[in-house]
């Protein structure tokens, strides 16, 4: 199992912020369209007006979504932590699971899960419940990453995952059984990165065991992000 579905190792790595903001500062200097740019527009063409996000995070996106869209917001992780950022935001954020969402049927038009659906153990249970909270015709807006995400980096690192629970490659397949259409819009770009500290706090915020960022690392060293956004319609 990859540690991405490990409840131990992923309560762990968000306990604080610390791992998150490392794995962030590797995007410094990216050439193309940033992704959370792309997902902000999916979002707001969607007009919603009542959203919950799971696996908010630090609450950045869900604070934009209230006050840039005027939506009513529900805000869920299981990070104590995430939840204590987010309210720090104004985000009215709670501790809780998407495999056991505390909503009724039909509870919103649009759930947004950005790069978090590989945490969840049971994923089929999961979006099951995502489904179940949504109106007819609601949308889950999902983002994830390729299973060649960062590929130059991870052969650096000789990091290996033993499988992708909700990938580029894997997400049609696995949201079609919950959602009547689902599409998928690819965001990819160019990662330069200028200091070998940016590399190693990379590296270090992934709890497996990897290589160590040699010391003569040629730098700029250059890898690719490759991200999908799914938009999964009820």
């Amino acid at each position: 199992m990859s540690w991405l579905q490990d409840p131990a190792k992923t309560a762990a790595n968000y306990a604080t912020e610390s791992n998150l903001r490392a794995r962030q500062a590797l995007y410094e200097e990216v050439d193309g369209k940033p992704a959370h740019d792309v997902l902000r527009q999916a979002i707001a063409a969607r007009r919603p007006q009542r959203v919950l996000e799971v696996g908010g995070g630090p609450g950045e996106l869900a604070g934009w979504m209230h006050d840039q869209l005027g939506a009513e917001i529900a805000y869920l992780d299981l990070s104590p932590r995430m939840v204590e950022l987010a309210r720090e935001r104004g985000v009215a954020a709670r501790q809780g699971d998407v495999q056991d969402l505390p909503f009724a049927d039909g509870s919103f038009d649009t759930v947004v899960a950005a790069w978090m659906l590989y945490h969840v153990p049971d994923l089929e249970r999961g979006l099951s419940e995502i489904s179940r909270v949504l109106v007819p015709g609601g949308a889950l807006i999902a983002v994830t990453n390729s299973v060649e995400h960062l590929q130059e980096l991870r052969t650096l690192m000789h990091y290996t995952r033993a499988a992708e629970p909700f990938s580029r490659e894997n997400g049609e397949q696995l949201l079609s059984p919950h959602f009547s259409t689902v599409a998928r819009h690819d965001i990819d770009g160019k990662v330069t990165v200028r200091r070998r500290e940016q590399l190693v706090g990379y590296q270090q915020s992934i709890p497996v065991a990897t290589r160590s960022i040699p010391d003569d690392v040629e730098l700029p060293f250059v890898t690719w992000t490759r991200v999908s956004i799914f938009v999964a319609t009820k």
